[in-house]
Protein backbone atom coordinates (compact mmCIF):
# COMPACT_ATOMS: atom_id res chain seq x y z
CA UNK A 1 0.00 0.00 0.00
CA UNK A 2 1.20 3.55 -0.77
CA UNK A 3 1.29 5.79 2.27
CA UNK A 4 0.65 9.51 2.46
CA UNK A 5 2.12 11.88 5.04
CA UNK A 6 4.06 8.91 6.30
CA UNK A 7 6.48 9.49 9.17
CA UNK A 8 8.85 6.54 9.04
CA UNK A 9 10.52 7.32 12.36
CA UNK A 10 7.24 7.46 14.29
CA UNK A 11 5.90 4.38 12.53
CA UNK A 12 8.93 2.17 13.11
CA UNK A 13 9.07 2.72 16.86
CA UNK A 14 5.31 2.19 17.19
CA UNK A 15 5.59 -0.99 15.11
CA UNK A 16 8.62 -2.15 17.10
CA UNK A 17 6.74 -1.58 20.36
CA UNK A 18 3.98 -3.87 19.07
CA UNK A 19 6.51 -6.44 17.80
CA UNK A 20 8.22 -6.48 21.18
CA UNK A 21 5.05 -7.80 22.82
CA UNK A 22 5.79 -11.10 21.05
CA UNK A 23 8.38 -13.60 22.31
CA UNK A 24 10.44 -13.23 19.15
CA UNK A 25 10.93 -10.25 16.87
CA UNK A 26 13.54 -8.73 14.57
CA UNK A 27 13.92 -5.21 13.18
CA UNK A 28 16.42 -4.41 10.42
CA UNK A 29 16.81 -0.70 9.69
CA UNK A 30 18.83 0.86 6.84
CA UNK A 31 18.35 4.35 8.32
CA UNK A 32 18.08 5.95 4.89
CA UNK A 33 21.65 5.19 3.79
CA UNK A 34 22.26 5.01 0.05
CA UNK A 35 23.06 1.35 -0.59
CA UNK A 36 22.63 -0.05 -4.09
CA UNK A 37 22.32 -3.58 -2.70
CA UNK A 38 19.62 -2.86 -0.10
CA UNK A 39 16.14 -4.20 -0.89
CA UNK A 40 14.27 -2.28 1.81
CA UNK A 41 14.32 0.72 4.12
CA UNK A 42 12.87 -1.16 7.09
CA UNK A 43 11.92 -4.75 7.95
CA UNK A 44 10.09 -5.77 11.12
CA UNK A 45 9.29 -9.45 11.64
CA UNK A 46 7.43 -10.79 14.67
CA UNK A 47 5.50 -13.79 15.89
CA UNK A 48 6.44 -17.34 14.93
CA UNK A 49 4.92 -19.74 12.45
CA UNK A 50 7.98 -21.92 13.01
CA UNK A 51 11.35 -21.55 14.70
CA UNK A 52 14.70 -23.27 15.03
CA UNK A 53 17.13 -23.04 17.94
CA UNK A 54 20.44 -24.88 17.99
CA UNK A 55 22.83 -25.04 20.93
CA UNK A 56 25.97 -27.11 21.40
CA UNK A 57 26.70 -30.58 20.03
CA UNK A 58 24.36 -30.34 17.06
CA UNK A 59 25.02 -29.96 13.33
CA UNK A 60 23.73 -26.40 13.04
CA UNK A 61 23.99 -25.90 9.28
CA UNK A 62 22.34 -29.23 8.45
CA UNK A 63 19.49 -28.27 10.78
CA UNK A 64 19.22 -24.85 9.12
CA UNK A 65 19.04 -26.46 5.68
CA UNK A 66 16.18 -28.67 6.83
CA UNK A 67 14.42 -25.68 8.39
CA UNK A 68 14.82 -23.74 5.14
CA UNK A 69 13.41 -26.61 3.10
CA UNK A 70 10.22 -26.44 5.17
CA UNK A 71 10.12 -22.62 5.32
CA UNK A 72 10.75 -21.32 1.81
CA UNK A 73 9.34 -17.85 2.51
CA UNK A 74 11.03 -15.22 4.70
CA UNK A 75 13.05 -16.39 7.69
CA UNK A 76 15.05 -14.24 10.13
CA UNK A 77 17.73 -15.15 12.61
CA UNK A 78 21.34 -15.22 13.63
CA UNK A 79 24.60 -17.14 13.80
CA UNK A 80 26.89 -16.98 16.82
CA UNK A 81 30.63 -16.49 16.35
CA UNK A 82 31.04 -19.72 18.34
CA UNK A 83 29.88 -21.69 15.30
CA UNK A 84 33.52 -21.44 14.26
CA UNK A 85 34.10 -24.42 16.56
CA UNK A 86 31.72 -26.48 14.45
CA UNK A 87 33.07 -25.29 11.10
CA UNK A 88 36.74 -25.73 12.05
CA UNK A 89 38.61 -27.82 14.61
CA UNK A 90 38.51 -25.08 17.25
CA UNK A 91 37.39 -24.69 20.85
CA UNK A 92 36.97 -21.96 23.43
CA UNK A 93 37.19 -22.38 27.20
CA UNK A 94 36.30 -18.76 27.89
CA UNK A 95 33.30 -17.72 29.96
CA UNK A 96 29.92 -16.90 28.36
CA UNK A 97 27.45 -15.06 30.61
CA UNK A 98 24.81 -14.30 27.94
CA UNK A 99 24.02 -17.83 26.71
CA UNK A 100 22.64 -17.03 23.28
CA UNK A 101 21.98 -20.10 21.10
CA UNK A 102 24.61 -20.99 18.53
CA UNK A 103 22.04 -20.56 15.76
CA UNK A 104 18.42 -19.40 15.76
CA UNK A 105 15.87 -18.62 13.05
CA UNK A 106 12.14 -18.05 12.83
CA UNK A 107 9.50 -17.87 10.13
CA UNK A 108 7.50 -14.75 11.08
CA UNK A 109 3.74 -14.68 11.48
CA UNK A 110 3.76 -10.95 10.69
CA UNK A 111 6.18 -9.05 8.45
CA UNK A 112 6.36 -5.32 7.75
CA UNK A 113 8.34 -4.17 4.70
CA UNK A 114 8.94 -0.52 3.88
CA UNK A 115 10.71 0.63 0.73
CA UNK A 116 10.55 4.11 -0.86
CA UNK A 117 7.60 5.14 1.31
CA UNK A 118 5.65 2.02 0.32
CA UNK A 119 4.32 -0.05 3.20
CA UNK A 120 3.63 -3.77 2.85
CA UNK A 121 2.29 -5.91 5.68
CA UNK A 122 2.40 -9.67 5.20
CA UNK A 123 0.13 -11.16 7.83
CA UNK A 124 -2.99 -13.32 8.24
CA UNK A 125 -4.70 -10.04 9.23
CA UNK A 126 -2.74 -7.10 7.85
CA UNK A 127 -5.45 -4.52 8.47
CA UNK A 128 -5.68 -5.48 12.13
CA UNK A 129 -1.89 -5.23 12.52
CA UNK A 130 -1.92 -1.74 10.99
CA UNK A 131 -4.70 -0.67 13.36
CA UNK A 132 -2.80 -2.05 16.34
CA UNK A 133 0.29 -0.09 15.29
CA UNK A 134 -1.76 3.10 14.94
CA UNK A 135 -3.16 2.56 18.43
CA UNK A 136 0.25 1.86 20.00
CA UNK A 137 1.48 4.60 22.29
CA UNK A 138 5.26 4.84 22.44
CA UNK A 139 6.15 6.00 25.92
CA UNK A 140 9.50 6.79 27.41
CA UNK A 141 10.69 3.84 29.45
CA UNK A 142 9.77 3.79 33.10
CA UNK A 143 13.04 1.94 33.71
CA UNK A 144 15.98 4.34 33.68
CA UNK A 145 19.16 2.35 33.19
CA UNK A 146 21.34 2.04 36.24
CA UNK A 147 24.37 0.71 34.46
CA UNK A 148 27.84 0.28 35.91
CA UNK A 149 30.04 -0.74 33.01
CA UNK A 150 33.25 -2.55 33.85
CA UNK A 151 36.11 -3.58 31.59
CA UNK A 152 36.88 -7.29 31.48
CA UNK A 153 40.44 -6.34 30.60
CA UNK A 154 42.42 -3.45 32.08
CA UNK A 155 44.29 -1.08 29.79
CA UNK A 156 47.61 -2.36 31.17
CA UNK A 157 46.65 -5.99 30.50
CA UNK A 158 45.38 -5.03 27.03
CA UNK A 159 48.79 -3.56 26.20
CA UNK A 160 50.62 -6.65 27.49
CA UNK A 161 48.46 -8.99 25.38
CA UNK A 162 48.83 -6.65 22.42
CA UNK A 163 52.62 -7.09 22.55
CA UNK A 164 52.20 -10.87 22.80
CA UNK A 165 50.08 -10.77 19.65
CA UNK A 166 52.67 -8.59 17.91
CA UNK A 167 55.21 -11.28 18.76
CA UNK A 168 53.03 -13.90 17.02
CA UNK A 169 53.04 -11.64 13.96
CA UNK A 170 56.83 -11.26 14.16
CA UNK A 171 57.17 -15.04 14.24
CA UNK A 172 55.06 -15.30 11.09
CA UNK A 173 52.25 -17.27 12.74
CA UNK A 174 49.68 -14.67 11.65
CA UNK A 175 49.76 -11.49 9.56
CA UNK A 176 46.72 -9.71 11.00
CA UNK A 177 44.14 -10.41 13.65
CA UNK A 178 41.16 -8.81 15.36
CA UNK A 179 41.69 -8.75 19.14
CA UNK A 180 38.50 -8.08 21.12
CA UNK A 181 37.67 -7.22 24.71
CA UNK A 182 34.43 -7.19 26.68
CA UNK A 183 32.75 -4.45 28.67
CA UNK A 184 29.88 -5.56 30.89
CA UNK A 185 27.50 -5.07 33.79
CA UNK A 186 26.59 -8.32 35.52
CA UNK A 187 23.42 -6.96 37.15
CA UNK A 188 21.48 -4.18 35.47
CA UNK A 189 17.98 -3.48 34.27
CA UNK A 190 17.30 -1.67 31.01
CA UNK A 191 14.46 -1.12 28.56
CA UNK A 192 15.88 -2.66 25.36
CA UNK A 193 13.56 -0.70 23.06
CA UNK A 194 14.37 2.59 24.75
CA UNK A 195 18.12 1.90 24.51
CA UNK A 196 17.77 0.88 20.85
CA UNK A 197 15.86 4.05 20.01
CA UNK A 198 18.50 6.24 21.68
CA UNK A 199 21.36 4.36 20.01
CA UNK A 200 19.69 4.45 16.60
CA UNK A 201 19.24 8.22 16.89
CA UNK A 202 22.75 8.87 18.21
CA UNK A 203 24.50 6.47 15.83
CA UNK A 204 22.31 5.65 12.79
CA UNK A 205 23.89 2.98 10.59
CA UNK A 206 22.82 1.06 7.46
CA UNK A 207 22.64 -2.36 9.16
CA UNK A 208 21.12 -1.43 12.52
CA UNK A 209 18.99 -4.06 14.15
CA UNK A 210 16.91 -4.93 17.19
CA UNK A 211 16.39 -8.59 17.94
CA UNK A 212 14.42 -10.22 20.73
CA UNK A 213 14.76 -13.96 21.24
CA UNK A 214 12.66 -14.69 24.32
CA UNK A 215 14.69 -13.15 27.18
CA UNK A 216 17.73 -12.22 25.05
CA UNK A 217 18.23 -9.00 23.10
CA UNK A 218 20.60 -7.62 20.48
CA UNK A 219 20.64 -3.82 20.20
CA UNK A 220 22.86 -2.98 17.27
CA UNK A 221 24.26 0.08 15.50
CA UNK A 222 26.46 -1.93 13.16
CA UNK A 223 27.71 -0.26 9.97
CA UNK A 224 28.93 -3.49 8.35
CA UNK A 225 27.45 -5.98 5.89
CA UNK A 226 28.79 -9.52 6.18
CA UNK A 227 27.28 -11.15 3.13
CA UNK A 228 24.36 -10.64 0.76
CA UNK A 229 22.95 -12.36 -2.30
CA UNK A 230 21.14 -10.57 -5.12
CA UNK A 231 20.00 -13.01 -7.80
CA UNK A 232 23.23 -14.94 -8.54
CA UNK A 233 25.56 -12.26 -7.19
CA UNK A 234 27.25 -12.55 -3.78
CA UNK A 235 28.41 -9.35 -2.06
CA UNK A 236 30.78 -9.00 0.90
CA UNK A 237 31.72 -5.58 2.33
CA UNK A 238 34.40 -5.89 5.01
CA UNK A 239 35.30 -2.86 7.11
CA UNK A 240 38.88 -2.26 8.13
CA UNK A 241 40.01 1.28 8.91
CA UNK A 242 38.45 3.72 11.37
CA UNK A 243 38.85 7.45 12.02
CA UNK A 244 37.04 9.88 14.31
CA UNK A 245 34.69 12.58 13.03
CA UNK A 246 35.17 16.31 13.57
CA UNK A 247 32.49 18.97 13.91
CA UNK A 248 34.72 21.25 11.84
CA UNK A 249 33.87 20.59 8.18
CA UNK A 250 37.37 21.27 6.83
CA UNK A 251 39.07 19.22 9.54
CA UNK A 252 36.58 16.39 9.01
CA UNK A 253 37.36 16.31 5.29
CA UNK A 254 41.08 16.23 6.08
CA UNK A 255 40.61 13.31 8.54
CA UNK A 256 38.68 11.42 5.87
CA UNK A 257 41.45 12.07 3.34
CA UNK A 258 44.13 10.89 5.78
CA UNK A 259 42.18 7.68 6.43
CA UNK A 260 42.04 6.94 2.70
CA UNK A 261 45.81 7.37 2.30
CA UNK A 262 46.93 5.88 5.65
CA UNK A 263 49.38 3.01 4.92
CA UNK A 264 48.50 0.98 8.04
CA UNK A 265 44.72 1.25 7.43
CA UNK A 266 45.18 0.24 3.78
CA UNK A 267 47.35 -2.68 4.84
CA UNK A 268 44.63 -3.89 7.24
CA UNK A 269 41.94 -3.51 4.62
CA UNK A 270 43.71 -5.20 1.74
CA UNK A 271 44.69 -8.21 3.90
CA UNK A 272 41.04 -8.83 4.74
CA UNK A 273 39.96 -8.22 1.15
CA UNK A 274 42.36 -10.99 0.12
CA UNK A 275 40.93 -13.26 2.82
CA UNK A 276 37.36 -12.58 1.62
CA UNK A 277 38.37 -13.23 -1.98
CA UNK A 278 39.76 -16.57 -0.87
CA UNK A 279 36.51 -17.42 0.98
CA UNK A 280 34.43 -16.57 -2.10
CA UNK A 281 36.52 -18.79 -4.38
CA UNK A 282 35.21 -21.82 -2.44
CA UNK A 283 31.88 -21.59 -4.28
CA UNK A 284 32.15 -18.86 -6.95
CA UNK A 285 31.80 -19.47 -10.65
CA UNK A 286 35.40 -19.57 -11.89
CA UNK A 287 36.80 -16.17 -12.80
CA UNK A 288 33.97 -14.12 -11.27
CA UNK A 289 35.56 -13.06 -7.95
CA UNK A 290 36.49 -9.38 -8.15
CA UNK A 291 36.99 -6.33 -5.97
CA UNK A 292 34.21 -3.95 -6.94
CA UNK A 293 35.47 -1.16 -4.68
CA UNK A 294 38.76 -0.94 -2.77
CA UNK A 295 39.35 1.50 0.11
CA UNK A 296 35.97 3.21 -0.09
CA UNK A 297 35.69 5.71 2.78
CA UNK A 298 32.17 6.17 4.16
CA UNK A 299 31.07 8.64 6.82
CA UNK A 300 28.79 7.81 9.72
CA UNK A 301 27.70 9.99 12.62
CA UNK A 302 30.42 8.74 14.96
CA UNK A 303 33.26 7.66 12.64
CA UNK A 304 34.63 7.42 9.11
CA UNK A 305 35.11 3.80 7.95
CA UNK A 306 37.12 2.22 5.15
CA UNK A 307 34.87 -0.25 3.33
CA UNK A 308 35.77 -2.50 0.42
CA UNK A 309 33.31 -4.47 -1.70
CA UNK A 310 34.14 -7.95 -2.98
CA UNK A 311 31.71 -9.79 -5.26
CA UNK A 312 31.31 -13.00 -7.22
CA UNK A 313 28.72 -15.03 -9.12
CA UNK A 314 27.32 -18.41 -8.13
CA UNK A 315 25.41 -20.97 -10.17
CA UNK A 316 21.84 -22.05 -9.50
CA UNK A 317 22.90 -25.28 -7.81
CA UNK A 318 24.85 -23.55 -5.03
CA UNK A 319 22.98 -23.62 -1.74
CA UNK A 320 22.66 -20.30 0.10
CA UNK A 321 23.45 -21.87 3.45
CA UNK A 322 26.65 -23.41 2.07
CA UNK A 323 27.65 -19.93 0.88
CA UNK A 324 27.15 -18.44 4.36
CA UNK A 325 28.95 -21.34 6.05
CA UNK A 326 31.93 -21.06 3.67
CA UNK A 327 32.52 -17.42 4.65
CA UNK A 328 31.71 -17.65 8.37
CA UNK A 329 32.98 -16.18 10.61
CA UNK A 330 33.59 -13.06 8.58
CA UNK A 331 37.18 -12.14 7.75
CA UNK A 332 36.97 -8.65 9.22
CA UNK A 333 36.45 -10.18 12.68
CA UNK A 334 39.01 -12.98 12.43
CA UNK A 335 42.33 -12.32 10.70
CA UNK A 336 44.83 -13.97 8.40
CA UNK A 337 45.45 -16.85 8.22
CA UNK A 338 41.87 -17.20 9.38
CA UNK A 339 41.97 -20.44 11.39
CA UNK A 340 45.23 -19.64 13.19
CA UNK A 341 44.01 -16.14 14.03
CA UNK A 342 40.79 -17.50 15.55
CA UNK A 343 42.74 -20.09 17.52
CA UNK A 344 45.10 -17.49 18.96
CA UNK A 345 42.34 -15.02 19.82
CA UNK A 346 40.56 -17.72 21.82
CA UNK A 347 43.72 -18.00 23.92
CA UNK A 348 44.31 -14.25 24.29
CA UNK A 349 40.73 -13.08 24.87
CA UNK A 350 39.16 -13.68 28.29
CA UNK A 351 35.46 -14.06 27.41
CA UNK A 352 33.55 -15.77 24.62
CA UNK A 353 32.38 -13.50 21.85
CA UNK A 354 29.07 -15.31 21.44
CA UNK A 355 26.80 -13.23 19.21
CA UNK A 356 29.41 -10.47 19.03
CA UNK A 357 31.25 -10.97 15.72
CA UNK A 358 28.32 -13.14 14.68
CA UNK A 359 25.54 -12.05 12.36
CA UNK A 360 21.82 -11.24 12.12
CA UNK A 361 19.84 -11.20 8.90
CA UNK A 362 17.31 -12.89 6.65
CA UNK A 363 16.65 -15.27 3.79
CA UNK A 364 13.76 -13.92 1.69
CA UNK A 365 11.03 -15.28 -0.56
CA UNK A 366 13.11 -14.56 -3.71
CA UNK A 367 15.99 -16.81 -2.54
CA UNK A 368 18.14 -13.79 -1.69
CA UNK A 369 19.69 -13.06 1.69
CA UNK A 370 21.42 -10.29 3.63
CA UNK A 371 23.41 -10.52 6.88
CA UNK A 372 25.19 -7.89 8.95
CA UNK A 373 28.18 -8.09 11.30
CA UNK A 374 27.34 -7.77 14.99
CA UNK A 375 29.66 -4.97 16.10
CA UNK A 376 28.83 -1.70 17.92
CA UNK A 377 26.12 -3.74 19.61
CA UNK A 378 24.71 -4.27 23.09
CA UNK A 379 23.81 -7.83 24.09
CA UNK A 380 21.43 -8.29 27.01
CA UNK A 381 19.97 -11.22 28.93
CA UNK A 382 16.92 -9.87 30.77
CA UNK A 383 16.59 -12.97 32.98
CA UNK A 384 20.11 -12.81 34.39
CA UNK A 385 20.27 -9.00 33.91
CA UNK A 386 23.68 -9.39 32.27
CA UNK A 387 24.62 -6.72 29.72
CA UNK A 388 27.66 -6.92 27.47
CA UNK A 389 29.35 -5.33 24.52
CA UNK A 390 32.66 -6.25 22.93
CA UNK A 391 34.95 -4.10 20.86
CA UNK A 392 38.06 -4.87 18.88
CA UNK A 393 40.50 -3.55 16.35
CA UNK A 394 42.90 -4.96 13.80
CA UNK A 395 46.45 -5.68 14.89
CA UNK A 396 49.17 -5.77 12.26
CA UNK A 397 52.95 -5.55 12.55
CA UNK A 398 52.79 -1.73 12.41
CA UNK A 399 49.97 -1.34 14.95
CA UNK A 400 50.55 0.65 18.15
CA UNK A 401 48.80 -0.41 21.40
CA UNK A 402 47.90 3.10 22.59
CA UNK A 403 46.31 4.05 19.26
CA UNK A 404 44.41 0.77 18.98
CA UNK A 405 43.06 1.08 22.52
CA UNK A 406 41.87 4.63 21.79
CA UNK A 407 40.23 3.38 18.57
CA UNK A 408 38.33 0.80 20.61
CA UNK A 409 37.03 3.48 22.98
CA UNK A 410 36.01 5.60 19.99
CA UNK A 411 33.96 2.71 18.60
CA UNK A 412 31.99 2.25 21.84
CA UNK A 413 31.53 5.98 22.57
CA UNK A 414 27.88 6.03 21.45
CA UNK A 415 27.06 2.89 23.44
CA UNK A 416 28.58 4.32 26.61
CA UNK A 417 26.64 7.53 26.14
CA UNK A 418 23.23 5.91 25.68
CA UNK A 419 23.89 3.72 28.72
CA UNK A 420 24.81 6.76 30.78
CA UNK A 421 28.50 5.92 31.11
CA UNK A 422 31.39 8.25 30.36
CA UNK A 423 34.76 7.11 29.10
CA UNK A 424 36.33 8.21 32.35
CA UNK A 425 34.14 5.78 34.31
CA UNK A 426 36.01 2.73 32.96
Amino acid sequence: MQTKNFNLSDFKYKALSLANTFDVCCLLDSNGFDDKYSKFDLLIAFGCKDKLEINQNEDSFVALKKFREVNRDWIFGGLSYELKNEIEDLDSKNNDSLNFPNLFFFAPLHLIIIKDNNLQIISPNAENILNLIDETDVKEASIHPQVNIKARLSKVDYQKIFLDIKNEISLGNIYETNFCMEFYDDHCEISPIDIFKKLNVKSPTPFANFLKWNDKYIISATPERFLAKRNQKIISQPIKGTAKRSENTLEDAEIKKRLYHHPKERQENVMIVDLVRNDLTKFAVKGTVKVEELFGVYSFTQVHQMVSTVVCEIDNKTDNIDVVKSCFPMGSMTGAPKIKAMQLMDSFENSKRGMYAGTIGYFDDQNDFDFNVIIRSILYNSSSKYLSFHVGSAITYDAEPEKEYEECLLKIKAILEVLGNRKGDL
